[in-house]
């Protein structure tokens, strides 16, 4: 078996966004607004040069260390993506009998009637995620995709039908489109 000395790969910065590493530390600023993850693993190194961000292991890369590496870059590109253009995430209520009404409160989703409950059942809105309320449809913004992500699992979850056939009770709140 072929050992490679190094792996190294590269991601060009665009015009307009903002990286700087601070230990394992990736901070991206762009005109949509700014965030920061930990991306730490004692192999790999992170690095700004220019308008190029790297990500290298120098010493004696195995499997797991080139899968964390295109693991990484996924992460760096999802976090550009979102500081310039942002993410969308549209999800529809679906209802055959009660009529669903939804709401937001704070940092919670109100919705209320599912299947006819008395008790309104809420959904954590993470932070930096905005939910806006057009009729059927949700339409939930923000600049970190795993943020809109866990706050549709969120909503997706609490409408979860339990004790009845989900054959026949098909009520609930679901993602339609992502990106």
């Amino acid at each position: 078996m072929v050992k490679t000395a190094e792996i190294k790969e590269e991601i060009k910065i665009p015009d307009g966004v903002q990286i700087t590493v601070e230990g394992k530390t990736v901070q991206v600023k762009g005109q949509k607004g700014a965030m920061s993850k930990l991306l730490s693993h004692p192999k790999l190194n992170l690095a700004v040069n220019g308008n190029i961000i790297q990500i290298s292991c120098s010493q004696s890369p195995r499997r797991k260390e080139k899968a964390l590496i295109g693991t990484y870059k996924a992460h760096i590109r999802n976090m550009i993506k979102g500081v310039t253009q942002g993410y969308e995430c549209t999800m529809k209520t679906v209802f055959s009998h009660f009529p669903i009404k939804n709401s937001v409160d704070g940092n919670h989703l109100v919705i209320q009637n599912f299947l006819g409950e008395r008790s309104p059942r809420r959904a954590d809105i993470l932070e930096n995620v905005k939910i806006e309320v057009k009729g059927e449809n949700l339409v939930l913004t923000g600049i970190d995709k795993e943020k809109i992500g866990q706050t549709a699992a969120n909503i997706e979850r609490a409408t979860k039908v339990k004790n009845r056939d989900i054959r026949v009770f098909q009520d609930g709140i679901y993602i339609i489109k992502r990106g």
